[in-house]
Formats: C-alpha cells, structure tokens, sequence
C-alpha cells in the first residue's frame, strides 16, 4: 500500500497527462480553430461556445481562424497539434465530408485517423440569398434568369468545394441551368459583394446569413433543408418550390486531434451538451438555424460517416472537380 501511495504521489507531482487530463484539464487557454473568416457561420458558432466554455472552465478558450481551401487547412493543421486538449476544431461539413469526397487520396489527413469527434453542435439549412437588385420573388425567378442567359449569373461561395458550392451544383444538375460559381475565401467577403451587388445570389450558410436577412440588406428565397428552420419559418424549402430531393445542409461539431484522451473528449462533450441546453444558447441557435446538436460523441462519428458517404455520391455522380 506504500509503495501504490508513493507511485501515485510521483505520478501526480511530475504531472503525468493522463492525471493531469483527468483532474486539471483545462490548465491552460484552449483554442477552437474555426477554417474560415471572422464573420462567417463556423465563426459565429465557435464564438458562442467559446464564451460559454470560458465562463464553465475558468479558463480562456479563444477561437482562432485560418480561414483556406474551404476549411481544409485548418483541418491539416488541427490534425497535426499536440493531442492534449489546447486545441480543438470546430468540424466542418468541408473540412469532414466534402473534403475526402472531392480530395480524395490527395487530402493531407484522413478523418478518422487524425480526429477524434466530441460532439455536434448543429445542423443547418442553407439559404438562397438574392441581392436586393436580382429577381428574388422565388427559385422560379432565379432559375428564369438562369435559363436567360446561361454560365453569366454569378452565385459566391465560401470556396470551392464547399459546402455553398456543393449546393450550387446540386441545384445546377437539379433545376438543368448552368450559372457562373464565384469562389471566395469564406462567408463574409461573399456576403459582402453579394450586399453590394458584385454577384447574384449564394447559397449561404443560415448562420452567416440570418443577419443580414433580418437587417434586409439581402433577400431569402429558400432554405434547404427538407423541414423549415425554426429562426426562419416563413421561408418556404427547395422541396416546397419544386426539388423534392434537394437536400443540402451545413453543419459544426467539435472535433480534436487524433490521440486526445478519451477523458478530455468526454469532458467537453458533456459541458458542450450543458451549453446547448441553455435556454439563451438555444435561442441563438434557432435564431442561426442550427439544430439537432448535442449527443454522444458515438453518435458525431456515426454522423461524420454517413455525410462522407452521402457527398462522396453527390460527387461522383455529378462529377464536380475542384482545385484548392
């Protein structure tokens, strides 16, 4: 019995991780890596949580962004820190399913190898966004246009290959029109030339979005989502407007690098899930259009894989190449 109290004594005075991830995790400020631009959708997610982690950990928790290739460097960069809970990534539809579907081989990290998922954080549709100077009384004007002069009505994205993108040739191959993709690097300078009238429309995500719709600065056609938002109940679906199968969501989950210790993993999930039950964080959420977060981290993983699946057919079938 000596001998045990003495290991553990030396054990705990040399601060080994596994003690040191159990008892006084977080020790230090931990960072939420966000793929993108302040101003976007990822962005705006990540800053609630990290707030509301703060306050429960009493310790910093910063985000901080490394916005490029639609999110797929800050995953290649996430994938290769320290596995000792300083830094996580808020995942991404990009960044965990579009990604591998479109990379491939070529992809400098593999999902499940190099992360480990902790928790959803939510679900959204996206939005069919006009500048208030396009036609924008529904998809049919938008495909009317379209029609009118085809491969010249410019649609912006967050990049290429992602999940704006992605949406756009869902509705190319679906409404049979062809328009001209605008790839930007993130949301906000998309939403910015979308307000300004540089292009047309975006599919943008309802995170980055509802801000300016409900300002009026750009005008909602439709979500994309089979069911409406909560935040955004009196725009109608692409399923309502005449695509029964269009379907094209985006979603945020955390995610941290590939040995993070099962202890610190299930620690975040369960403080992550507390959160999300706030009455004031489910109200941002809904009012972002974010739902269905929250659940075991068994239940993200299984998630991650069935999207991977999903897109990697989208892909193939619609033959959609990128370069990033």
């Amino acid at each position: 019995m000596q001998r045990r109290t003495l290991l553990i004594s030396s054990a705990a005075a040399l601060g080994t991780p596994a003690l040191r991830a159990e008892s006084a995790w977080p020790y230090s400020t931990v960072r939420i890596v966000v793929g993108f631009p302040p101003g976007g959708g990822t962005d705006a997610l990540a800053r609630v949580l990290a707030q509301k982690l703060t306050l429960l950990w009493g310790q910093q928790v910063i985000v901080e962004n490394k916005g490029g290739a639609a999110g797929l460097l800050a995953a290649e960069y996430v994938a290769q820190q320290p596995s000792d809970g300083s830094t996580l990534m808020m995942a991404h539809i990009n960044s965990h399913a579009l990604g591998p579907a479109l990379q491939g081989a070529k992809l400098r990290y593999n999902v499940q190898r190099d992360f480990v998922p902790i928790v959803l954080v939510g679900v959204t549709p996206n939005l069919l966004i006009a500048w208030s100077g396009a036609p924008h009384d529904g998809v049919k004007d938008v495909v009317a246009l379209c029609k009118a002069q085809p491969g010249r009505v410019a649609f912006g994205s967050a990049g290429p290959g992602s999940a704006q993108h992605l949406a756009l040739e869902m509705f190319k191959v679906q409404a049979h029109v062809d328009a001209l993709h605008i790839p930007y690097k993130g949301s906000a300078p998309a939403l910015t030339d979308l307000m300004g009238g540089q292009i047309q429309y975006c599919f943008e995500t309802m995170t980055a979005a509802t801000p300016h719709v409900k300002s009026g600065k750009v005008i909602a056609i439709a979500q994309t989502r089979a069911k409406r938002a909560k935040g955004h109940p009196s725009v109608p679906t692409m399923q309502e407007q005449g695509y029964p199968r269009f379907e094209a969501t985006t979603w945020y989950g955390l995610a941290g690098p590939g040995k993070l210790p099962g202890a610190i993993a299930d620690k975040v999930n369960r403080d992550v899930n507390t959160i999300l039950a706030q009455p004031e964080v489910q109200a941002q959420l809904d009012n972002y259009g974010a739902e269905d977060g929250g659940g075991t981290r068994e239940k993200f993983a299984q998630f991650i894989v069935s999207e991977q699946v999903k897109w990697a057919r989208v892909v193939k079938e619609g033959n959609v190449k990128v370069d990033t």
